[in-house]
């Protein structure tokens, strides 16, 4: 055989493998993609539900169920949290075609609010800045204070520029003035009254009117109202009013 016969061999050999190569290639691109795709074109199925995985694990389960998906714009949603699927179109169950997309909405997790600053204001204006702000007033503690007037807010218990979620209570510190003899009235609203009274006594009030009231949603002899009231300044020994519920025509004081 001379060296021409030998090298045009080689080139044969070299296209027919390249030739089988690309069959090969054909073969198996027909058999596990195209025909797939041809079986179960107008097939159904139904949308398995992908609520609450994290995004990459409900794409994975939608395309083993020969669906595709599509995400929509990130929604607020304290129930699932950040990165999860919140909400899912068509819904888990639905039957329909091989290949149909899905849209998943992803959760940005729960709406929160920057705190806003509270020192400087008086008790009042500072609750209307937290409900605009979509907060409450927690509790108030009051604290004496040669800087601050007395009602004004000192300090607050989350500080300024905190994001928190909405609806969270906000905890103040209030300037009682210079004075020491004045103290904050202690809360006995929904208490019994034997228990009002223990606590009116033992922060340094004196108990003052007793009037019951008839009320058919309370227990007899819980507080329903006081004066002064919780939280308010007072010197030490004032009397504190209670208003306490009964039922009509029971007889009044009938604790255990």
């Amino acid at each position: 055989m001379n060296p021409q016969s030998g090298q045009l061999i080689k080139t044969l050999l070299k296209y027919s493998l390249v030739g089988f190569l690309g069959f090969l290639f054909v073969f198996l691109l027909m058999d596990n993609l195209v025909m797939p795709l041809y079986v179960q074109q107008g097939k159904i199925t139904r949308v398995p539900s992908v609520l609450g995985l994290p995004i990459e694990e409900a794409r994975k389960v939608l395309t083993e169920s020969g669906l595709d998906f599509k995400e929509t714009e990130p929604k607020t949603d304290k129930q699932y949290p950040v990165g999860t699927v919140a909400l899912q179109n068509p819904l888990p169950g639905t039957e329909v075609k091989f290949g149909r997309n899905v849209y998943l909405t992803v959760s940005g997790g729960e709406l929160l609010v920057l705190v806003p600053s509270l020192r400087g204001k008086s008790i009042r204006d500072g609750t209307f800045t937290l409900e605009r702000f979509g907060l409450s007033l927690g509790e108030i503690t009051y604290q004496v204070s040669e800087e601050f007037p007395e009602n004004t807010i000192i300090d607050q218990g989350i500080p300024n520029g905190t994001n928190v979620k909405k609806g969270s209570r906000i905890d103040i510190f209030v300037s009682q003035g210079k004075s020491v003899d004045r103290l904050p009235v202690p809360k006995v609203i929904m208490k019994t009254l034997s228990e009002a009274e223990r606590v009116v006594v033992q922060q340094g009030f004196n108990v003052g009117n007793i009037t019951y009231q008839v009320n058919l949603d309370l227990l007899p002899n819980t507080v329903i109202d006081q004066y002064p009231r919780g939280g308010e300044l007072a010197t030490s020994g004032t009397a504190i009013d209670l208003f306490v519920a009964k039922k009509p025509d029971s007889p009044v004081r009938l604790e255990n």
